[in-house]
């Protein structure tokens, strides 16, 4: 298929890049141009001067890009990928945000007879590299039913999981989970320390049982280098734990771990590590125990 990809960063430039060796025309859009030549450098393919000339004759646009703002410049207005999109083609919204901006997008889609898929991946940087990503899908199941072999060029999972809005919600799930798995491996590090331990022995022992996780099969050796520049950076991190307590909020439920989590990494903002891993819980647990 003829389809164009709006956003190439760490995780958008890999995934474009499947779309195009897996035989799709792909044409890039990107707001940093050096990043666009790049890809076509690397890939081949067809770049765009913006999101809309990038949307034009495409059978499905891809959007991979920060936050809702990010979308919003993107998809909407007069140089929008949406007012070039022919009726028929479909709309992949891949940027983890909101689950209100999915159902804003779907209804404006509806208009002009576009399709919409909210479609949030995880599987970090290494997954979106290896085209092994899980693609957490909401919309309707003809419109999923044109974009699911598209999406399997980077996926190893992909499900769609309900009406429009459903992606982004299960991307909060995610999330929840994520931030209570790492803290509690950053817990558990420390407390291996600083009982004598060798924590690298031990995770090795413990990684073959029940406390298995994939933050423990691949942050563990680089947590105990003290090594992050790398992976899912905590300010993103931060942005998702926010939109997970605006919806906890709308729905009446508390989330204490959540919450908690959360205040843990905006220190580990304030220590400067904004851009670090978010399994920087641990260097943030280091710093608390010499205090």
């Amino acid at each position: 298929m003829k389809v164009s990809f709006i956003g190439l960063g760490v995780m958008g430039y890999p995934m474009a890049g499947h779309l195009q060796q897996n035989g799709h025309q792909v044409t890039v859009f990107n707001r940093t141009p050096a990043r666009t030549e790049q890809w076509v450098s690397q890939y081949g393919g067809g770049s765009a001067a913006s999101p809309r000339t990038a949307a034009n004759g495409a059978d499905i646009v891809f959007i991979c890009v920060g936050n809702d703002d990010d979308v919003r410049s993107v998809v909407l207005g007069e140089e929008g990928a949406l007012c070039q999109m022919e009726p028929g083609t479909t709309l992949v919204d891949h940027t983890t945000a909101s689950a209100d901006l999915a159902l804003e997008l779907y209804a404006l889609c509806q208009e002009v007879e576009v399709g919409f898929v909210d479609a949030p991946v995880s599987g970090g940087q290494a997954g979106a590299e290896k085209g092994l990503l899980t693609v957490m899908c909401g919309g309707s199941p003809a419109d999923f039913a044109k974009v699911e072999t598209a999406i399997e060029s980077y996926a190893r999972c992909v499900r769609l999981l309900g009406d429009a809005g459903s992606g982004q919600l299960a991307k909060m799930v995610n999330q929840i989970c994520i931030a209570g798995i790492v803290q509690g491996l950053a817990e558990a590090m420390t407390f291996s320390e600083q009982a004598g331990l060798d924590t690298s022995a031990v995770i090795e022992v413990i990684r073959q049982g029940a406390a298995q996780s994939w933050q423990m099969e691949n942050r563990y050796q680089t947590m105990l280098q003290d090594q992050y520049n790398h992976g899912f950076a905590v300010d993103w991190m931060r942005k998702d734990l926010g939109l997970v307590q605006d919806r906890a909020r709308q729905l009446g439920l508390s989330l204490p771990v959540t919450q908690l989590v959360d205040s843990y990494y905006a220190q580990v903002q304030a220590m400067g590590g904004g851009r670090w891993d978010t399994s920087s819980l641990f260097k943030r647990m280091q710093t608390k125990t010499g205090d």
